[in-house]
């Protein structure tokens, strides 16, 4: 089912999410829910939801940094590269990272290239697994959620501008704290 994606303003966000103790049918309602709440996103695309950006404060969320999505549950980061994704695709234009639950809004982030990350799917299978490049910034972004941390405080904390894009372009947005 297609589930309305909470608002940042909304406080469920700003909660760090508990783990998941079972692997049972609720939790598996919960991931198809994700699953087709993420496809269903057009305007803008997703890539990535957190069962908190639902009203569900637990450590879940899927992805999509391809064709393929993966179910992440009770992600733990075994490793992070020094090295960064640097903001910057191959026409030298800046990445902008956005969110579904701030739509229409980004900033350039610089996050780690490489995560290794243990978890488990949904059937409780544990996982490890290396992500990087748009798949790692995904992770990172993601994990920021089930703690309880949006891309906008890793923008002021980075003093990185935050961006609105209207009819095409880019209109820097003043960020009120």
């Amino acid at each position: 089912m297609i589930r309305q994606i909470l608002d940042v303003r909304n406080p469920i966000l700003r909660k760090k999410s508990k783990p998941v103790t079972s692997f049972d049918k609720r939790l598996k309602n919960l991931v198809k829910d994700l699953i087709d709440t993420l496809v269903a996103q057009k305007d803008p695309e997703g890539v990535g939801l957190a069962a908190s950006q639902i009203g569900k404060n637990v450590n879940v969320f899927v992805m999509r940094p391809k064709n393929e999505i993966f179910v992440i549950i009770n992600p733990q980061i075994i490793s992070i590269s020094k090295e960064k994704n640097m903001p910057k695709n191959k026409t030298r234009k800046k990445i902008m990272e956005g969110c579904l639950s701030l739509p229409h809004y980004y900033g350039p982030l610089t996050r780690a290239k490489k995560v290794t990350l243990r978890y488990y799917d949904e059937n409780g299978k544990e996982i490890v697994r290396d992500f990087d490049g748009l798949a790692a910034q995904i992770v990172q972004h993601e994990m920021d959620h089930l703690n309880g941390v949006l891309f906008i405080d890793r923008l002021l904390q980075s003093k990185t501008p935050l961006y609105e894009y209207v009819d095409g372009e880019w209109e820097k947005v003043d960020l009120i704290v």
